[in-house]
């Protein structure tokens, strides 16, 4: 007698890895409202809540998150502080910098000391969201309209020292500086997208960089681009 043949047994659908979240404001009701808004979302794990820089560095190193939310304008430390201590003793957690103001001097040292990424206090529940995931993947989380303002307004116009670099890392580089993506920057230079990654990892190894925000900074101050403009200089 032949044996029935059983169904095969369904492969169960792996679970999401929900992304870990360190809110950390010196202001109660923010930090209740933000965790309020990431909580109810299963992408996203609130793991802990920080009054001040020094909480937070404190439970970042206890708690490891993926993210850390961070308010520039604290007390004890502020965030321009926790977020270079962080990316001096963390640098697998990524910084996401929160200010009320759009153009603040802040700003630019967050992501100076490391940050991925800054987010105005006013934006929607979903730029958070899409902020969040943003910075978790490695990227910048800054609209490049919002970069070139605060770099034009606020930057430094010391130069940059940087390693040598080769004239299509500097294009690319350029290009970065000027919000292009990397899919764009394929187009415009007729590369394949694995090389842009490679010049821009190269670009991120020569200037000591860990992300687009901190590049674009450099590539300001080095007088590579200018505000307004995307001219470039030549590279040795």
């Amino acid at each position: 007698m032949t044996e029935p043949t059983l169904p095969p047994t369904p492969t169960p659908t792996p679970t999401p890895t929900r992304i870990r979240v360190l809110i950390a404001d010196d202001q109660p009701l923010v930090r209740r409202g933000l965790s309020l808004i990431l909580s109810p979302d299963p992408a996203f794990e609130v793991i802990g809540e920080a009054e001040n820089g020094a909480q937070a560095v404190n439970l970042a190193r206890q708690l490891r998150p993926d993210v850390v939310v961070m308010d520039i304008r604290m007390p004890v430390l502020d965030g321009v502080g926790a977020t270079a201590e962080l990316a001096a003793t963390l640098p697998g957690c990524r910084v996401l910098a929160l200010s009320t103001f759009d153009l603040d001097e802040y700003v630019v040292g967050a992501l100076r000391a490391g940050a991925s990424g800054f987010l105005p206090k006013d934006s929607s529940p979903e730029d958070l969201g899409a902020a969040i995931r943003t910075v978790h993947a490695g990227e910048a989380a800054v609209a490049p309209r919002l970069l070139t303002q605060l770099i034009s307004t606020h930057a430094g116009a010391s130069p940059r020292p940087t390693r040598t670099t080769m004239p299509r890392e500097v294009e690319v580089w350029r290009l970065m500086a000027t919000g292009l993506d990397n899919t764009g920057i394929s187009r415009a230079l007729d590369l394949s997208l694995s090389t842009v990654k490679n010049h821009i990892t190269s670009v991120f190894g020569k200037l000591a960089v860990r992300d687009r925000a901190q590049a674009v900074i450099a590539a300001y101050e080095s007088g590579l681009v200018t505000a307004g403009g995307g001219g470039t200089r030549d590279e040795g």
